[in-house]
């Protein structure tokens, strides 16, 4: 059996946002999963959110699937119809070119964890509604709506 050892996965803290859009992220922490098992065509992450972190700025994708489950704690679903607590054992999914943008919110006093699973496609678009920022998987370069580049970028 093909068993993934999670301590030896790679870990990442932080985001790849540029500033300011950076901050509510920094202190997140993903686990590659998929990626120590060698699967390509989709990644699975499990993603740690203390208290007061985002996973994201809200967000949608083109042409990536996305799907979460809640496996420990409480999260905020932040999308264009509200908010939604999802506690352990709740699920949610963000179908490839729905434009309702989503971002999940640790609004408790305890650490939550999810297990993210989402397809990986090199011909995705991703755009950031409430923040002039965007993202094509073509470039992996965070622009202006305008295709300006941000610094750094």
């Amino acid at each position: 059996m093909p068993k993934i050892d999670i301590a030896k996965a790679e870990t990442k803290r932080g985001c790849g946002y540029p500033a300011p859009f950076d901050k509510p992220c920094m202190e997140r922490v993903r686990q590659r999963l998929g990626d120590a098992g060698g699967l390509s065509d989709f990644g699975v992450n499990m993603l740690t959110l203390p208290p007061g972190v985002w996973s994201s700025q809200r967000h949608w994708h083109s042409g990536e699937d996305e799907f979460v489950y809640v496996l420990s704690g409480e999260v905020v679903l932040v999308d264009d119809n509200g908010e939604h607590v999802l506690h352990a054992g709740d699920c949610a999914a963000f179908p490839k070119g729905d434009k309702n943008g989503h971002q999940l919110i640790n609004k408790s006093k305890t650490d939550a964890v999810c297990l993210e699973v989402g397809t990986r496609s090199t011909n995705d678009f991703c755009d950031y509604p409430d923040i002039d920022m965007q993202i094509d998987s073509r470039t992996d370069k965070f622009t202006r709506r305008d295709g300006t580049p941000y610094p750094g970028q």
